[in-house]
């Protein structure tokens, strides 16, 4: 069973976090969600609390598997809404090839590329990591001053990263440095994401100052049809900190969507 924060009641609405980070990456977004939805922010295997799969490497399919466990395991009388940013997108759009998920919105998703993941991602990603891991006291007094944390962040996180508190910032460094399948995950989900079965409704959003999934790595080929995507304005990679309303807004929009008689009959089983 992954480790997850759950708050709020209504229909159940899960949660994913971007590589690197955990459950926490949604603090500024929840408070805005769980009045209305039984909202369940899960860390993913390798992330926060929960520990790093043994034996089986972190593909999005072996992810997707602990991720299935984990909703059967919370006992869920209907088919949850699943909310992804990053490598929490992948693995929500994966999830819907499988009709866990009945519908999903996913924010600046891995996995769109062609081929493999713009070379950069792995140094700026590693370069914050090695900061964050070898330097943790310089790292976190940076966090204490707006402009370095934006000069920091702006890249691997969202232009706008100054409007994180203190703790935040350290809190998400904290997760970077601690989590013990970084490495391991990034090379298992190199491979692009194909959108084979996909029936259920699904919103894509990027911002247009996303610096880690530039436009070629957000291709559209294969996109079913009863796909929304968005482009958002001012939002980078992870949004959620600088744009908590608007991050909230697009979630309740995207999982108020009708799902077809048709389709309620596959996606509303879990198993």
């Amino acid at each position: 069973m992954w480790h997850y924060r759950e708050t709020g009641s209504g229909r159940p609405l899960i949660l994913l976090h971007g590589l690197g980070m955990s459950h926490t990456a949604w603090n500024a977004v929840i408070p805005y969600l769980c009045s209305t939805r039984r909202v369940i922010a899960f860390d993913i295997a390798g992330f926060g609390s929960t520990p790093a799969l043994r034996g089986t490497p972190p593909t999005p399919a072996h992810l997707v598997d602990g991720l299935e466990q984990s909703i059967h395991e919370l006992g869920l009388e209907v088919a949850p809404d699943l909310v992804g940013n990053s490598l929490g997108g992948y693995l929500a759009l994966e999830a819907a090839t499988r009709n866990i998920a009945r519908t999903v919105v996913a924010i600046s998703p891995a996995g769109l590329w062609r081929e493999h993941p713009p070379r950069h991602v792995k140094s700026v990603i590693g370069s914050l990591r090695f900061m964050a891991r070898h330097f943790p006291a310089a790292s976190r007094a940076a966090m204490h001053l707006s402009l370095l944390r934006e000069l920091m962040l702006a890249v691997p996180l969202s232009v706008g990263s100054r409007r994180m508190t203190v703790s935040e910032a350290v809190g998400t460094l904290d997760d970077l440095a601690a989590a013990t399948a970084v490495e391991e995950t990034f090379e298992a989900t190199r491979a692009p994401f194909s959108w084979r079965g996909i029936s259920v409704p699904v919103t894509v959003a990027f911002g247009d100052r996303d610096w880690i999934l530039p436009k070629r790595s957000r291709s559209r080929e294969g996109l079913p049809p009863h796909t929304q995507w968005v482009e958002k304005r001012g939002w980078g990679h992870v949004p959620m900190w600088v744009d908590p309303v608007g991050v909230s807004e697009l979630i309740l929009e995207g999982t108020s969507q009708r799902v077809a008689p048709s389709l309620w009959a596959r996606v509303s089983s879990i198993s």
